[in-house]
């Protein structure tokens, strides 16, 4: 009778172990994801823990654990970020990104990752409202302290930083437990 007792008992531990696996997982598979750069990005998780996967944010997430960013990152937030992808960095002219994620450039480098976060969570819903406020421009405050500039070419929403670069945004509303990321096409640049 014990024995049988000990049986049952363990199929049900394990029955409730493998019920609260499937339960994690079929959560994740529910969850309104975005697909960038060929995986599904989570709204469950946050900034860094999805932009790891991302094939075309491999140079963002390299320098942002060059300029010690990632607890930042990983923080409560919320943060809006402007992430430009692999091909926005070889955009830039040859040898910056070798040079930025040189440890003596480290506060350079998070000056201009910095530059790419907003405080708060803006949706492109917040974005075009503030745009259209704005007469057809919105004047956005970044956490290293610049100013980039958001506006409209068609239905298409543009960040343009200090220096008249402009980055269209191409990817729209990839929420984040802690905020949520917009995928932009260009490198934004703080004042020199």
């Amino acid at each position: 009778m014990k024995e049988s007792n000990l049986f049952t008992a363990t199929v049900f531990a394990i029955t409730l172990f493998v019920g609260q696996g499937l339960t994690a997982q079929n959560k994740m598979m529910k969850e309104d994801t975005k697909m960038v750069g060929g995986a599904a990005m989570y709204p469950s998780k946050n900034i860094v823990e999805n932009a790891v996967n991302s094939k075309d944010h491999t140079t963002l997430v390299a320098a942002v654990k060059a300029a010690e960013l990632v607890d930042v990152l990983m923080g409560e937030g919320p943060f809006t970020v402007f992430a430009p992808t692999n091909s926005a960095f070889d955009k830039l002219p040859m040898g910056t990104v070798e040079n930025l994620l040189k440890p003596e450039n480290k506060k350079t480098l998070q000056t201009v990752l910095t530059y790419h976060v907003v405080s708060g969570k803006w949706n492109a819903k917040d974005v075009l409202k503030m745009i259209k406020d704005g007469n057809g421009k919105a004047n956005i405050k970044t956490v290293s302290g610049g100013t980039i500039t958001a506006w409209l070419k068609g239905k298409d929403v543009y960040i343009t930083d200090e220096n008249g670069n402009s980055a269209m945004v191409t990817i729209a509303d990839v929420n984040q437990s802690n905020g949520v990321i917009h995928v932009i096409d260009t490198v934004l640049l703080p004042k020199s």
